[in-house]
């Protein structure tokens, strides 16, 4: 991994932000409370995803836990987001929401290196990154249904059914049982379970190859994809593609890929 870089925008208190060339390597940094997300970490989550959008220099993310869990959750001994009543409540419920949506619209590729716990909002954030690459030791699960609440929270009854199938997403929201990483591999929830000493070193080559298509194409193949997921028809996808493909062959881009591949060399992509 290159030399850090002078993080843009602003200080965070529960983020530790690292820019590696074009790449932010963001980490929930409160290993006392596992990473559990408190009020502070809610506001600054949602200030970082929401800024991605115009931020055209950042082309992959990775996100990431301090010490031993990737996030805990809700942190319950922080006051409560929600407010009175339930105007308040649904405005304290959106502002944990709301980050997950926003990672799924930042155009940025969202990589989470997911090392123990990861459960109730912690494992939300993990299901709504684009990747996700488990220590051994990761351990998820839907926690809102043992507190009282709905196994439905911030996006998990839409993101792992998708992921996992309706059987195996059923019986972890209606139970909220732990699912290890062997487990979450065999399913398809994760992409890869190394020993938690390679956890980035695999980050870091999975962030290589990403680097290694045109900015363009990367960030296309993000929404794109997203769209495809929920789409009504056959035809409604390749239509978006073939506007997606003409939209990447315009541009300069393009013929340096193709220039590249047949001179046999790693292409040099100007974002044009």
């Amino acid at each position: 991994m290159s030399a850090p870089q002078p993080p843009s925008g602003p200080a965070y208190d529960t983020l530790r932000l690292e820019r590696h060339e074009a790449v932010d390597w963001l980490t929930l940094s409160r290993p006392d409370r596992m990473n559990a997300l408190s009020n502070t970490m809610i506001d600054e989550l949602q200030d970082y995803f929401g800024r991605l959008s115009q931020d055209h220099a950042t082309r992959v993310v990775v996100l990431r836990g301090a010490g031993r869990a990737f996030c805990a959750g809700l942190d319950l001994k922080d006051p409560p987001p929600t407010g009175e009543g339930p105007a308040g409540g649904m405005r304290g419920q959106r502002r944990i929401s709301e980050i997950m949506m926003r990672m799924r619209r930042c155009p940025q590729p969202i990589i989470a290196l997911v090392n123990g716990a990861a459960s109730g909002g912690g494992f939300a954030l993990a299901l709504a990154a684009d990747v996700r690459i488990a220590a051994e030791d990761a351990r998820m699960n839907v926690a809102f249904i043992r507190i009282g609440l709905s196994g439905c929270d911030v996006g998990v009854s839409y993101f792992l059914p998708r992921m996992v199938g309706v059987s195996v997403a059923a019986e972890l929201m209606l139970t909220g049982r732990f699912i290890d990483a062997q487990r979450a591999l065999r399913t398809g929830l994760v992409s890869e379970v190394v020993p938690a000493a390679e956890l980035t070193a695999a980050g870091e080559a999975l962030v290589s190859d990403m680097l290694a298509t045109s900015p363009l194409g990367l960030r296309l193949t993000k929404e794109g994809l997203n769209m495809s997921v929920d789409a009504s028809s056959l035809e409604s996808v390749v239509a978006m593609e073939d506007r997606q493909q003409i939209l990447c062959a315009g541009g300069g881009d393009f013929r340096e890929g193709v220039d590249a591949f047949l001179e046999k060399r790693q292409p040099r992509y100007r974002d044009d």
